[in-house]
């Protein structure tokens, strides 16, 4: 079956995005019991490509993905190595997500970066590759050149916009920050590292940001509007609601990183009960008889 067919069968991913690699590795095969379907690993703890197959070894169906390997600090060759490395010992269960290209042309140097992965031996195919694309232009590329596209800080809004720009065919997977925690200047406040983060050292989220309706004012003082709107935070309820609306606007999965801070864990911890609580509330239960 398709990577993209495997992850439209599960709706909720989850996506690890700090703590320590050894703890994260030992709560991997618990996430995917939970139901998580997809295991994303983000590309702060990306220091080496190995770890895809590290998660893969702990567990026994569930896909890998990364979001995002960042093509300016992994060659082609890298991604191509670790992806024939995979198929071998785990076929079907790597999902190539690819971005972080940087510069006067970031359109191209993708491009090129896909040419390389096509023409390898073995190529990484379209299939099992996605692209962390947020504009028009790099959903357009997303469309053409890969199985479809892994945005983050995006609303519900722009998702539907996403998906009429992807057409019904290509994969559309959200990666959602979520706080479990009711109280609100605590969550916005754990909310703002992250934004803050991507809006400084990436222009494009600037960009992005205006894109989607938000004043210069809301991106600099990082607003409780732009916060509530790309953060969710708050009780089950409220969070399985925004999952809901990401669903419904056309997102085949939903993959949520739970971020430190606001009662979800402290430093390298790894949220364990912030994940059971959630996939309790959020992930579907199995099919009857199943």
């Amino acid at each position: 079956m398709a990577v993209a067919e495997e992850i439209r069968r599960g709706p909720i991913g989850v996506a690890l995005s700090s703590g320590d690699w050894g703890a994260l590795l030992d709560a991997a095969p618990e996430l995917e019991d939970l139901g998580y379907s997809t295991i994303w690993i983000a590309g702060v703890l990306l220091t080496e490509l190995d770890r895809v197959a590290d998660i893969a070894r702990v567990t026994r169906d569930a896909l890998v993905g990364t979001g995002i390997i960042a093509v300016d600090h992994f060659p082609a060759e890298a991604v191509t190595s670790a992806y024939a490395e995979m198929e071998a010992a785990h076929p079907g269960r790597f999902v190539v997500g690819l971005g972080g290209a940087h510069g006067p042309t970031p359109l191209r140097t993708l491009g090129t970066y896909l040419d390389r992965l096509d023409d390898a031996a073995p190529p990484v195919p379209r299939s099992a590759c996605v692209l962390a694309a947020l504009g028009p232009r790099m959903l357009d590329l997303a469309r053409d050149r890969t199985a479809g596209a892994l945005p983050v800080l995006v609303t519900p809004e722009y998702t539907a916009q996403a998906r009429a720009r992807l057409g019904a065919d290509a994969l559309l997977v959200i990666q959602q920050l979520v706080i479990l925690d009711a109280d609100a200047a605590r969550a916005r406040a754990a909310a703002r590292g992250p934004i803050g983060y991507l809006r400084d050292v990436e222009g494009g989220y600037r960009r992005h940001f205006r894109r989607m309706g938000f004043t210069e004012e809301d991106i600099t003082q990082l607003s409780d509007r732009l916060v509530d709107a790309l953060v969710v935070w708050g009780d089950l309820d409220t969070i399985t609601r925004r999952i809901s609306e990401y669903r419904a606007a056309g997102a085949d999965q939903v993959a949520l990183t739970m971020l430190p801070g606001g009662g979800s864990g402290e430093g390298g911890a790894v949220p364990l009960a912030q994940w059971r609580e959630l996939a309790g509330a959020v992930v579907p239960g199995p099919p009857p008889g199943g």
